[in-house]
């Protein structure tokens, strides 16, 4: 066989991969779904109806664990699938008003208990719980401070089966005997490294006190720091620990593409201005250090011609969950928020997160950055340092093993910004022109002229009152007389004058007595 048919013949020879794909099985790449998990058909249908058909890895390798009963500590990076992780067995081990059990339980006392950090967070687990229970018809409901008691109570009092909420109005319902926490069989602390940063260790202890001992504890956590290490080891019976991530250094998303540029603070908010008109923007969260800064930043975007809101400590509840609500239905484009205030944040279309200051540790910067990037999506994770906080970053950037650890100088003009972030040249920070100033009046520069004084007009009286002389006897009118007699050439008397006691001329009294008799030489 020569060596031209010999090609010919292995080219028509079948590959390894060719005959690897001609014994390929589809069903050997079918994909988990929550029905081959054990997930109830009812919970499987309310989350298919809202798009969620996969689990996550985290739920995948939680779900068979926490359906049996099992205490938990499950790790995984933000973002990825940890409320459906801990909500599918709260929702499943509950007994349903539709369960012929259900009468056997306690009615109106609460089944299991949600302990979350923050209102945010609170509110959106409950919703998260409420999608995947519609067709349950459990009554969940959420409880934190801020808002008002008596909308809490009347719920309390009418009975309901999942509570999530904060651990201080918790606390304070059960110090009222209005929560009984006495026949919860299933707890959950999310996101239980920010509740020890928050203080609230001592509350999450006596909230563990007031439910039974024999409930299935779910510890869900990004970090595992030591102090949750012994939480465990107290208050839960032989936990099986499930991470879903390798290690902490890789709690970034993958997803997510960071950059980091040396900024001035007086540039910001125009580098801000000029990212949002970039190709690739959809919604942006920045974060700031204080709640005066949010504020700022937020009316500084919002001058520009952008809709943005602050989200902030010092904000009453009901304006906060109002920004976010607006955030949610994409009638905000910008969000500026404080980390305190942005625990927990699950908005959708999250395509950017700019850290406005410095994060303060590597957690922190963790917590920011994972606002986007969620749920398999892919995200842009933005930080601008000063020169100050040099030293601080190069901290962060060392722990995470990050490659930034000299960050490029950058401003507003800068052309490596314009290309990283597709941002169109000329662009400027702002979309609307700045308010133009009221003019101010014309003034004339000549000097005003007062009016002439009239010099030849005549008094009728003196400024202590007398009259004087001439005017009444019909030069002028006279108002009123009066009875002293003018003094030598026409001059008028003061109107009180002293009595003289010892020497000197007569004079009238200050009485306007008669004059004293004189005293000889």
């Amino acid at each position: 066989m020569c060596a031209a048919d010999r090609r010919r013949q292995e080219k028509s020879r079948p590959s390894r991969v060719s005959r690897k794909c001609e014994n390929f099985d589809e069903s050997d790449t079918r994909v988990t779904t929550f029905r081959d998990l054990g997930v109830h058909p009812e919970i499987c249908d309310s989350l298919e109806r809202a798009g969620i058909t996969t689990p996550f890895a985290i739920q995948e390798m939680t779900l068979s664990v926490a359906l049996m009963g099992t205490d938990l500590i499950g790790q995984a990076r933000t973002g990825t699938g940890k409320t459906l992780a801990f909500g599918i067995p709260v929702l499943q081990r509950s007994i349903s008003p539709k369960d012929p059990d259900y009468a056997e339980i306690p009615q109106g006392k609460p089944q299991a208990l949600v302990v979350a950090p923050t209102r945010e967070l609170a509110l959106q687990v409950s919703s998260d719980l409420t999608v995947a229970g519609e067709d349950r018809g459990l009554r969940i409901l959420t409880v934190y401070g801020g808002v008002g008691y008596e909308p809490q109570l009347e719920a309390l009092e009418a009975g309901v089966d999942v509570v999530v909420g904060t651990p201080g109005r918790l606390i304070d319902l059960a110090n009222r005997k209005v929560l009984d926490l006495s026949h919860v069989h299933a707890l959950v602390l999310d996101e239980a490294d920010e509740m020890l940063d928050l203080g609230f260790l001592p509350d999450v202890e006596r909230l563990l006190k007031l439910t039974p001992e024999t409930r299935q504890t779910m510890l869900f956590s990004a970090t595992m720091p030591s102090a949750i290490v012994a939480l465990a080891r107290t208050h839960m019976r032989h936990p099986m620990n499930i991470r879903a991530e390798s290690s902490y250094e890789n709690a970034t998303v993958p997803l997510t593409a960071q950059f980091v540029y040396q900024a001035h603070d007086l540039d910001k908010p125009e580098m801000i201005g000029r990212i949002l008109q970039s190709e690739t923007i959809e919604k942006m969260v920045v974060f700031t250090r204080t709640k005066r800064q949010a504020q700022r930043v937020a009316d500084d975007l919002a001058e520009r011609g952008f809709k943005a809101a602050p989200l902030h400590g010092d904000m009453a509840q009901v304006a906060r969950e109002k920004a976010l609500t607006k955030f949610r239905e994409d009638k905000l484009q910008v969000l500026v928020a404080t980390d305190v205030a942005a625990r927990g944040i699950d908005v959708r279309g999250v395509s950017h997160v700019i850290n406005y200051s410095c994060p303060e540790d590597d957690k922190t910067y963790v917590h920011r950055i994972g606002r986007t990037g969620r749920a398999g999506a892919s995200g842009i994770a933005i930080t601008f340092v000063d020169w100050a906080d040099l030293h601080r970053w190069k901290m962060i950037n060392k722990t995470l093993d990050l490659p930034f650890d000299e960050p490029v100088e950058t401003y507003s003009s800068s052309e490596h910004l314009y290309h990283e972030q597709g941002i169109a040249p000329g662009t400027k920070g702002r979309i609307v022109d700045p308010a133009p100033q009221q003019p101010r009046e014309k003034r004339d520069d000549k000097p005003r002229e007062r009016a002439p004084r009239n010099r030849e007009r005549s008094r009728t009286r003196t400024r202590g009152g007398a009259v004087v002389a001439g005017e009444a006897s019909g030069n002028g009118p006279a108002e009123k007389s009066d009875t002293s007699a003018p003094a030598e050439g026409g001059a008028s008397k003061p109107r009180r004058r002293r009595r003289r006691r010892s020497g000197g001329g007569g004079g009238q009294g200050s009485d306007g007595g008669a004059p004293s008799a004189p005293v000889s030489a």
